[in-house]
């Protein structure tokens, strides 16, 4: 039961817990200094009241806090009844209803409205049963005087009135359900929002309009917009995006378009030009907020951090690398052309000893020369020096004649190649060929397929390799499909990362740098394409490559294009 807000309750148990210490310290004044002692009486005080005061003080100082948080009413109603036997002790002490403490009692009779009709009834039952115990003793007339009368209904008076004055504060037990889970949405607000504040991430809340309703002061610093002047501005505005090489990027590319588009969260690293002009390399993940059963978007919520220093430091590593790499393969090839010769019967004669060690030599020169290869390629990936001319490719021609090529590789390992386009199941099918067209490098996709058909070939014992071509309006699809040893599940979502390599007891007989299926993604991803794989251990595995499809039109109007500018460089020379 609440009838009140809290802190009438408080405050009442405050000026009680007050005027009880002050009895506790007058009645220990009184008793202990003999002069004052005598008038220990003329007040009323005796060990009696000083326990109760004491009582009461304890309980306001300790104890009331702890059950007020359960119930208000019940801890405020503790006390007043403890005050409220303590002062009928000191009216009966002082001439009962005749003691000047009867102006206090009225008093707390008044108060006690703050506890509704309980509170009322209780102060004028309480009073009622001392005075017609005190009135009927053994010493009294056994009827009630007037002045006893006058006490009753004075107290009567003072209780009702209490009640009627308090009572329009009154608040259901619905409405204090109400104002307490205000309170605690209020302290949930202020948690959220300290949180916001100190997440060391810049964070932008936007509205389905892409317009900025929050954000914390490191997004502020980040877009060198303050957190005032940023509420309410298109987000487009506050956080203006360029590519990593610095190239504008066009509205349906946006981020925060996207989200609201698709749905789905985006994860980039892009470039971000603050309002003052400074430039950062930020990693920018913005997720939408759905809701309702349809899952309508109804904002956005964007973590931005700054990767400059790290960027610039993979750079750093990267020019490294490939420095490093240029600068050791001269001197490696020249060590594999001079074996080479070594082992050439017309320029040397050796005995099989020696041509032995010399082709182990040989070999481990050439994976060494592939290796810098490999670090020299992934360096050039990920900075974007990665050499590509893309023109129109049409991939089932493309596609046959690099299978012709790679068919010795894997017969001399007594494994079957086929080449498959569309739903055919082997190379003898009858099919009608349709014309994917691709804008690539075909140097670059021929590297790609030769690494993936190549480390089919490694990681197959027996059985065949299949290279696969589909595709719809869209997109053109291709595989490289094995009968292998295949991947464990943990491993396939690390594949494509650099230096990874699968460790177990089917591939770590099996050299390699770990950088191939690094350098396919980053060439893939180059032409906006995707790259996974589909595996299964002991069943073999699937490389699957999606490339954007061009249409005839656009395809022979790009090749138009290449062989004029080939004819007009070959004109100006």
């Amino acid at each position: 039961m609440q009838l009140v807000a809290d802190v009438y309750y408080i405050w009442l148990n405050k000026v009680i817990t007050f005027l009880s210490l002050v009895l506790v310290a007058a009645s220990a004044l009184f008793m202990f200094v003999p002069p004052l002692e005598s008038l220990m009486d003329g007040f009323g005080l005796s060990i009696v009241s000083l326990i109760i005061a004491l009582a009461t003080a304890m309980y306001g100082l300790f104890l009331f806090a702890r059950e007020a948080r359960k119930n208000p009413w019940i801890a405020g109603a503790y006390g007043f009844m403890l005050f409220s036997l303590n002062l009928i002790n000191l009216i009966h002490s002082t001439g009962q209803m005749n003691s000047w403490f009867m102006v206090p009692w009225l008093i707390l009779a008044f108060f006690g409205g703050l506890f509704g009709i309980f509170g009322a009834v209780a102060m004028s039952f309480l009073v009622t049963i001392y005075f017609v115990i005190a009135e009927t003793g053994p010493n009294n007339s056994g009827v009630l005087s007037l002045t006893s009368t006058g006490g009753l209904i004075g107290t009567y008076v003072a209780g009702m009135i209490g009640y009627l004055v308090w009572r329009r504060k009154f608040i259901d037990s619905e409405s204090a359900k109400v104002r307490q889970l205000t309170g605690q949405l209020k302290t949930k607000q202020q948690q959220a929002e300290l949180l916001i504040q100190s997440i060391a991430d810049g964070m932008i809340v936007v509205t389905p309009t892409g317009v900025v309703s929050l954000m914390n002061p490191a997004a502020a610093k980040l877009t060198e917009w303050s957190v005032d002047e940023a509420s309410g501005i298109d987000v487009h505005l506050v956080v203006k995006l360029q590519t990593e090489d610095s190239k504008d990027i066009d509205n349906d590319q946006n981020p925060f378009n996207t989200v609201f588009q698709k749905k789905q969260p985006i994860d980039q690293t892009l470039q971000l030009i603050g309002r003052n002009g400074a430039q950062r390399v930020v990693s920018l993940v913005v997720s939408p907020v759905l809701a309702g059963k349809n899952d309508e978007v109804t904002g956005a919520i964007a973590i931005i951090r700054d990767v400059s220093a790290a960027r610039a430091e993979e750079k750093r590593r990267a020019d490294f690398i490939s420095t490093a790499s240029h600068e050791m393969r001269t001197p490696v090839a020249a060590i594999e052309g001079y074996l080479a010769l070594a082992m050439n019967e017309r320029v040397s004669s050796i005995d099989m000893k020696a041509r032995n060690y010399l082709e182990k030599a040989h070999s481990s020169t050439q994976h060494l020369g592939k290796l810098f290869q490999d670090l020299l390629t992934s360096a050039k990936a990920e900075d974007g020096r990665l050499v590509s001319h893309p023109t129109a490719v049409e991939m089932s021609a493309f596609l046959m004649q690099l299978t012709d090529s790679l068919r010795f590789a894997a017969e001399k390992k007594g494994l079957l190649l086929d080449f498959v386009i569309g739903s055919a199941s082997s190379a003898g099918e009858r099919v009608v060929k349709p014309l994917y067209y691709v804008k690539v490098d075909p140097d670059r996709l021929s590297e790609v397929i030769t690494n993936l058909f190549d480390n089919a070939v490694k990681y197959t014992e027996s059985g065949r390799i299949s290279i696969g071509l589909t595709g719809n309006k869209d997109v053109v699809q291709f595989y490289i499909k094995d009968t292998g040893h295949g991947i464990p599940a943990d491993d396939v979502s690390h594949l494509f990362q650099k230096f990874y390599r699968v460790d177990n007891s089917s591939t770590r007989t099996v050299g390699g740098t770990g950088l191939g299926l690094f350098i396919c993604r980053k060439i893939v991803e180059i032409y906006k394409g995707r790259i996974w794989v589909e595996s299964e251990e002991g069943k073999g595995s699937t490389f699957y490559i999606n490339l954007p499809r061009l249409s005839s039109q656009t395809a022979n109007e790009l090749i138009a294009l290449n062989q004029s500018q080939s004819t007009g460089t070959a004109g100006s020379q």
